[in-house]
């Protein structure tokens, strides 16, 4: 067994090991599946906006396989009232995230990391306090709404800025909303999530295994019930 101390470095090494077996499934998908997944997503989350009708929401340009489409940014800000802000991250050089308006696909431009930014002026860290939604990206979220990210710590960072009550919502593929994840100190957890098959689901305070959801396993594989 790991000495206590060595506990965080297990942590470190399992969040990686995860990764890059939910990066691998992601990558394995085909082109329609994607597709497939992308419009399902995004009727639960055009749904969702215009339910709640936010003033203010963040989203972020899906890239690859991550699941929303390209088009996400386009088809919320549609959502959208009139006179609502949807608002888009900018990745800082200290990997924090920064914040812009978005005013159409023409407006965006390649950035580090193979993530697309608006052009527009910047906002500041602090502009997603004022959000009432947020949509957050994720390589999987557990039951708890503890999230697992890339590995930069950018969302985490602006999660700590998001008011308690905003809802915090993230777009997933099907097998990826799991049992348990890997977290440490800084992890922010989230409220929801969306997947294609099952579509828009609050998640709960404490541990246990709802109907549907697969356990994950310490080499970052999912099982079935």
């Amino acid at each position: 067994m790991p000495e206590f101390s060595d506990e965080a470095e297990v942590t470190r090494v399992t969040k990686r090991d995860t990764r890059v077996d939910l990066l691998a499934r992601r990558r394995a998908l085909t082109p329609a599946a994607r597709a497939e997944a992308a419009g399902r997503v995004q009727a639960e989350l055009v749904a969702l906006v215009r339910r709640l009708r936010p003033r203010r929401m963040t989203a972020y340009v899906p890239v690859g396989s991550e699941p929303g489409g390209a088009d996400l940014p386009e088809v919320l800000r549609s959502a959208l009232p009139p006179d609502a802000e949807l608002l888009l991250p900018v990745l800082r050089p200290d990997l924090d995230l920064d914040w812009a308006a978005y005013s159409g696909p023409d407006a965006l431009v390649a950035a580090g990391r193979g993530i697309r930014e608006p052009i527009g002026p910047r906002l500041g860290m602090a502009a997603v306090t004022g959000a009432e939604l947020v949509v957050v990206p994720a390589l999987a979220v557990d039951l708890r709404g503890r999230r697992l990210g890339r590995g930069g710590g950018s969302y985490d960072r602006a999660l700590a800025r998001v008011p308690g009550t905003a809802l915090t919502v993230v777009p997933l593929h099907d097998g990826e909303l799991v049992e348990a994840l890997p977290a440490e100190p800084h992890d922010r957890p989230v409220r929801a999530v969306v997947t294609p098959t099952d579509g828009m689901r609050t998640l709960d305070d404490g541990p246990g295994t709802a109907h549907g959801v697969a356990p994950h396993t310490s080499a970052g594989r999912t099982r079935a019930e």
